[in-house]
């Protein structure tokens, strides 16, 4: 086995001589790409993993004979710290890697994981998740998106929403119900297939602030060879419950290439407000970077002891829900503390207000952070259920059948 310091060494080397530097990025939901820029920035990076691939720096912990280099999260890390500053292929990351291929890793046959994982690394298959739906919020048990099978295939009808990224990208892990007649958690199968293949209509979703990365989409009659199954037949939950674990873990899998750092931090844009609302030197907005700071470094410190906690196998998996918890609660305090050291500017502004000029259209969208990636609500219930074993939340739809169970009448 190669050693870290070898590894990190050619890791450096390539970024040196391969990836343009540009410092840190932000991966706000903002209104800052036309189509086409988007579009040239996917493909940059689709460029940027297949070059990862050939330098054999691509996949350190993805098994050998799936394309990957069976190496250690140490060799994974060598890497992340080196590409710090340097462009890297974000958008692939996250869901391709995790949780999308963690899954296809630990569910998947022999035959999909040869056919699949090797292109994922190669940043030739860029994967989506289509959990949420339009009428279940964060009951994603309570799927509606219908799988019913015809001999050798089964025709999917329904709609997945709030796939962010959808539009430019290959395939989907999709949640489906094939049973009707069993409780919800027991009537689910997962299957992938590609987003543009016939039958998936794909709808693109204007937030207020004009960006268009969430996507919504509507399946008729989409046929998927059962070949293409995840899992067993109406176990589809067993698969879930590791599909989320995964995600609420995603920036400290040992699967992902992520500099650490290297994205443009809260506290940087709220310092960048301050600045451009002329009141650095207020002292009650000093307080509020004061607070912005300490939540920052709380949350960099809490990602840590549960990464390594994780791993060493001292605290449940399930214990990522920590880290999701503070992540969106924290993350919305901060849309706030910008917008109350913006003032009148985050009202009413100008072009040349600068960072000041985002403060309003993000702190209406605040929530977001508390929502995207699984609700914080379902993250206090793991923590309470799983973590701490309290009770679990009372539920009048555990037992009896999923068809029997009431729904309003836009969801049926």
């Amino acid at each position: 086995m190669e050693s870290v310091e070898s590894f990190r060494q050619r890791a450096r080397a390539f970024a040196d001589e391969n990836l343009a530097y540009v410092g840190l990025v932000s991966l706000s939901l903002r209104n800052l790409r036309t189509d086409e820029e988007e579009l040239a920035a996917v493909a940059r990076e689709r460029e940027i993993q297949r070059m990862l691939y050939d330098a054999k720096l691509a996949g350190a912990c993805f098994p050998v004979e799936y394309g990957g280099l069976g190496l250690t999260p140490a060799h994974q890390l060598a890497l992340n710290e080196e590409l710090i500053g340097h462009e890297f292929p974000a958008r692939i990351q996250v869901p391709t890697f995790v949780p999308c291929a963690s899954v296809l890793l630990e569910f998947g046959t022999e035959e999909q994981k040869r056919r699949h994982i090797p292109a994922i690394l190669k940043g030739e298959e860029i994967w989506m998740q289509m959990l949420s739906e339009p009428s279940g919020g964060s009951d994603v048990a309570g799927a509606l998106t219908t799988a019913i099978r015809d001999g050798d295939e089964w025709v999917l009808n329904g709609s997945k929403v709030w796939t962010t990224g959808a539009w430019w990208s290959d395939w989907g892990l999709c949640l489906a119900r094939t049973n009707w007649d069993v409780p919800k958690h027991r009537g689910l199968t997962v299957f992938m297939l590609p987003i543009t293949q016939e039958g998936v209509e794909l709808h693109r979703i204007e937030m207020l602030n004009g960006n268009k990365e969430f996507c919504q989409e509507f399946f008729t009659d989409v046929r998927v060879p059962d070949s293409d199954r995840i899992g067993e037949v109406d176990q589809g939950w067993t698969v879930g419950v590791r599909w989320m674990s995964h995600e609420r873990t995603l920036y400290n899998s040992p699967l992902v290439t992520y500099p650490p750092g290297t994205t443009r931090s809260s506290v940087t844009s709220v310092t960048a407000t301050a600045r451009d609302a002329g009141r650095l030197d207020d002292p009650l907005v000093r307080d509020l970077l004061g607070e912005a700071r300490v939540l920052e470094r709380v949350g960099t410190a809490l990602d840590r002891r549960l990464a390594v906690g994780i791993e060493a196998g001292a605290m449940p998996e399930q214990s990522g829900a920590i880290g999701r918890v503070f992540i969106g609660t924290s993350q919305s305090r901060r849309s706030t503390i910008a917008f109350e050291i913006a003032g009148a500017s985050g009202g009413a502004w100008t072009a040349d207000e600068g960072e000041a000029a985002h403060a309003g259209t993000d702190f209406l969208s605040r929530q977001a952070a508390c929502i995207g990636g699984g609700t914080t609500e379902i993250a206090r219930n793991v923590i309470a259920e799983r973590i701490l074993g309290m009770p679990r939340e009372i539920s009048n739809d555990r037992d009896i059948s999923f068809r029997d169970v009431p729904r309003s009448p836009s969801s049926r």
